[in-house]
């Protein structure tokens, strides 16, 4: 039997991630070092994103490589 419609691969493709700076999540209240880390580097015309990841509690600035 003939397959019907577009094959789908099993997970989208992500763009590769360079992280480039990682600060940890118990940070003094009202703190965002990962977000003022990023902000500067946008600033610089870099297209950063300021992520989360749970497995180390820690949030991290990343750069999506093309």
């Amino acid at each position: 039997m003939a397959a019907q419609g577009p094959v789908r691969t099993t997970r989208p493709a992500r763009p590769q991630r360079t992280v480039l700076e990682s600060f940890p999540a118990g940070g003094p209240r009202g703190s965002w070092p990962a977000e003022e880390f990023a902000q500067g580097l946008r600033r610089d015309g870099r297209s950063v994103d300021v992520v989360m990841d749970l497995k180390t509690d820690s949030f991290l600035v990343v750069e999506a490589v093309a």
